[in-house]
């Protein structure tokens, strides 16, 4: 069976450095950081007390009031990208799809945080009757925001939502892109949706000691392969990557930004949290991609590494890569976007994605922001585009993703040949 090949042919993107595509990607090749004091509740007896958050975002601009209340935030984020990725890629005209042949398949490690920390409060400061929102749970599961996209554009095809943590998004890609192939599906709506820049979000990974606590300086917190990183700054947002099959994207005359050319998935099978300390997970997985695209290492033009500014994670990534790159390893460009982003969780590998393809399309690598000081564990005569955005051939972008439980997926973008 010959499979079909998959193209990009629509973005959205809300971010904490833009709430538009063409923000995000503007000031992610500025070096713009996300990161600041956080607004969404009073952080003051938190550990941690910054993120990255989405900023002037009102939901009612794109929603209706009374629909929006029976969302959850990381499903008002879901159908703004949506809604973007669909105009860009021109299927909101009428009778430029097959319906039945279109899904969606999304991505969120989390789902509803907030709704179940609101709605728990509300019953603990109560009589202890259980009175709950009769939305409480459909604001809460992380699978609503597929439904709810299917719903507002009368989508029919394959609808479910990927959960693995901080690979959510990119499995949900990968997904996505294996109906294609395999002719199950025209077009699918993807990407990943993440709101957990909350009380609980914040206070239980404070309490793993995941998070940075560098409070005295928030914009510079995030800092992948700096030795003086101290964890991660969390994000939140949502990107969406409309994913077609190149002959059916042709035949209708649309956009294309990049092929999706391949992927690969592995597990670390070593510790709930902790990476493999040697990367092996992390080769693995970008070995599967590679030949799953049929491309050796010495294609791959640039990285957008996991790159979480973790202590154990940024040296086992680095460690992944010189294995699986070898000499050529030198040759790339690598950014860890997350610098400026934060940590987007389940939505990660969309907004990273969205990264990797567009500096396919546009030949320019984002930096990685906020590097001080050399950490002897890493080589540093990698390339790590360190301070500002580069110019260069991209043809082929690989983008990692991994998740606590030691999930690993990793996609790849090509310029169309």
């Amino acid at each position: 069976m010959e499979l079909k090949r998959v193209v990009v042919t629509g973005l959205g993107a809300l971010t904490p450095i833009g709430n538009t595509l063409e923000e995000y990607w503007m000031n992610l090749v500025a070096g713009k950081s996300g990161a600041d004091v956080i607004s969404l509740f009073n952080p003051e007896k938190f550990k941690t007390q910054f993120a990255c958050e989405v900023k002037n975002f009102d939901v009612n601009d794109f929603i209706d009031r009374k629909e929006a209340r029976r969302m959850d935030r990381f499903t008002h984020f879901a159908m703004v990208v949506a809604d973007e990725a669909m105009n860009d890629s021109g299927l909101t005209k009428p009778n430029s799809y097959d319906p039945d042949r279109v899904g969606v398949i999304w991505g969120s490690g989390i789902g509803g945080l907030d709704t179940f920390l609101q709605e728990s409060k509300n019953y603990a400061g109560g009589d202890g009757t259980p009175r709950f929102n009769p939305f409480f749970i459909p604001k809460m599961i992380a699978d609503i925001s597929p439904g709810y996209i299917s719903i507002k554009y009368g989508l029919r095809g394959p609808n479910f939502t990927t959960v693995s943590a901080c690979a959510s998004a990119t499995n949900a890609l990968i997904d996505a892109a294996t109906y294609i192939r395999l002719g199950k599906a025209d077009i699918i709506v993807s990407g990943g949706s993440e709101a957990a820049i909350t009380e609980a979000g914040i206070g239980g990974f404070n309490a793993m000691h995941a998070l940075s606590v560098r409070n005295d300086s928030p914009q510079t917190a995030s800092r992948p392969f700096d030795k003086n990183r101290d964890g991660f700054v969390m994000g939140e947002g949502a990107g969406c990557i409309i994913l077609e099959e190149y002959e059916h994207a042709k035949a209708r005359g649309a956009k294309i930004y990049c092929e999706l050319v391949g992927y690969g998935l592995s597990a670390d099978a070593n510790h709930i949290t902790a990476p493999h300390p040697e990367g092996l997970g992390a080769s693995r997985v970008m070995i599967n991609a590679l030949d799953d695209a049929g491309i050796n290492p010495e294609d791959m033009d640039y990285i957008n590494v996991h790159g979480t500014s973790t202590p154990l994670g940024d040296i086992a990534e680095t460690k992944a890569i010189l294995k699986v790159f070898g000499d050529h390893a030198y040759k790339l460009n690598i950014s860890a976007t997350k610098s400026m982003t934060g940590h987007l969780l389940g939505a990660a590998g969309a907004v990273e994605s969205i990264a990797a393809i567009m500096a396919v399309h546009d030949d320019i690598v984002p930096p990685t922001i906020n590097h001080e000081t050399a950490d002897p564990e890493i080589d540093n005569k990698l390339n790590f585009t360190f301070h500002k955005a580069e110019k260069r051939r991209v043809n082929t972008a690989l983008s990692n993703t991994f998740g606590f439980g030691g999930h690993n997926a990793s996609v790849i973008f090509s310029k169309l040949r």
